[in-house]
């Protein structure tokens, strides 16, 4: 919404930021911020490098590959789409189809982009990028043994009942495979 002086009446202003913490994966700081009404107040703001996930179909399209595994911080054993963070310089595109090779033993046959989200706005800058690929090729066992428990090609038409039984919960495994599922178009 836009004031009547051309200035965007809702824009929060920030009197500074003060950095908390300063390592590879994320970048802890506490912005001092102004609501348009004048309250001030201190925010919590993280940010952590860019994400790359791949949704990976079969060559029928009827089945995604999907990793088994724990997350320890929720202790929660859930179904989760291959990808991890964007190397610096490396395309994510790039980033994506090597993650699943390492973390799954399959490579992608073709890396198209899907869509990017940001999964928590309202504290964190933490840019997740999906790409889809249809069809992989098996090129042995996976490289990285600490990431999953199992590794397993998933029907798509198991994918909402494993959402609504509370197996697949992470932002961008959920963004993916309902894109996918939604618009899926070879």
């Amino acid at each position: 919404m836009t004031a009547d002086d051309g200035t965007e009446s809702t824009l929060w202003k920030i009197h500074g930021e003060r950095l908390i913490d300063d390592t590879r994966r994320l970048r802890l700081s506490i912005a001092s911020v102004e609501l348009p009404d004048g309250v001030r107040f201190e925010q919590y703001v993280l940010r952590m490098p860019k994400a790359a996930m791949m949704v990976v179909l079969d060559d029928k399209q009827e089945h995604v590959l999907m990793m088994w595994r724990h997350r320890f911080i929720i202790d929660r054993w859930v179904w989760e789409l291959p990808g991890g963070y964007v190397d610096p310089d490396e395309d994510p595109a790039v980033t994506a189809a090597r993650e699943v090779e390492e973390e799954t033993g399959w490579r992608p046959r073709n890396v198209k982009p899907l869509v990017s989200l940001q999964p928590s706005v309202g504290t964190t800058d933490a840019e997740n990028l999906l790409f889809v690929s249809y069809g992989a090729d098996y090129i042995g066992e996976a490289a990285d043994i600490n990431e999953a428990e199992r590794i397993d090609w998933v029907p798509l038409d198991s994918i909402r009942e494993r959402i609504d039984t509370g197996q697949i919960i992470g932002a961008a495994s959920l963004v993916g495979l309902l894109h996918v599922l939604a618009f899926q178009a070879g």
